[in-house]
């Protein structure tokens, strides 16, 4: 007897969201990864390119697909075809790109072009019709990328930290740390405040330096509840990624922050990194979004 079964094709992840936001960029960083990339393609689609890369076997191990309101009212069947899916195959993944309006309109009239849902209204028009049919795709997403503060370098660094080979983890961890004063990062999953902590900004010795001189590390982590805290919230982090990892959830972001996100949040960031890069099926990237600011 012959088994009909398709063979596993490996990881397949969908790439949506914003007009704008990015998804072009995202997807050549994810063609130089060696993913096999498809542009443009209708959600009723899906199934038969991944029967087709099952029948590939491990010649098409991992493959992204783009798909976007270019096509209009085939792409409302995306949430059906992503769930359907889902119940199907163990490794689909969805990747949301999103950016603040006003960012997306000014990328639109960088480029002179209209928004593809405009019609006869505005940029901004396009952009709340394209929100709200998109709203239950980025409920429903694995990963959401907010790009509004990324060029298209940076971007394409991002896309390569969150997708390139990671070994046999199961799970990356993202540990970011921020400063809260220019707003929290739009991407985390949880997030700790460390202005409980003695600010070093106040001492002068240290104001010039940062969370990756060894004189802060060292004030910061003398300070009453710094320890205490980093091995509380690690040991509470444990039961968390390995229940990310029960439930497929491929990536997280942990954001750190203090006032500027120079000082404490930079030194607690690292030394969290440091504890939970113990933990097993977990790859721990570290980022520090504010730390060049002034």
């Amino acid at each position: 007897m012959t088994d009909e079964s398709p063979r596993d094709a490996g990881e397949v992840l969908i790439v949506t969201g914003m007009s704008g936001a990015g998804r072009s960029t995202a997807a050549d960083a994810l063609e130089d990864l060696d993913w096999y990339v498809v542009d443009n393609l209708p959600p009723q689609m899906l199934k038969p390119l991944l029967d087709l890369t099952g029948i590939a076997g491990g010649a098409l191990p991992r493959v992204a697909v783009v798909v976007d309101v270019r096509g209009r009212t085939l792409f409302a069947g995306l949430p059906d075809v992503t769930r359907a899916l889902r119940d199907a195959r163990q490794h689909v993944r969805v990747l949301f790109l999103d950016a603040s309006d006003d960012v997306l309109v000014r990328r639109f009239e960088a480029v002179r072009r209209p928004h593809p849902l405009q019609g006869d209204g505005t940029i901004l028009d396009g952009i709340h019709r394209e929100r709200e049919r998109l709203r239950p795709v980025r409920e429903s997403a694995d990963m959401i990328v907010d790009t509004s503060t990324y060029n298209i370098h940076q971007l394409a660094t991002h896309i390569a930290d969150l997708f390139a080979e990671s070994g046999s983890a199961k799970h990356t961890l993202t540990i970011q740390s921020f400063g809260f004063k220019y707003g929290l990062p739009p991407d985390a999953d949880l997030v700790a405040d460390m202005r409980f902590l003695p600010n070093p900004f106040w001492e002068e010795s240290l104001r010039a330096l940062t969370g990756e001189d060894e004189p802060v590390r060292e004030y910061v982590l003398e300070q009453d509840g710094a320890r205490e805290f980093l091995d509380a919230y690690a040991t509470a982090l444990v039961p968390v990624l390995e229940g990310y990892q029960r439930e497929n959830k491929r990536h997280s972001v942990v954001a750190v922050g203090c006032t500027g996100g120079k000082h404490r949040s930079v030194v607690m960031a690292r030394e969290l990194a440091a504890r939970l890069s113990q933990v097993s099926g977990v790859a721990v990237r570290i980022k520090h979004r504010d730390l060049g600011r002034e």
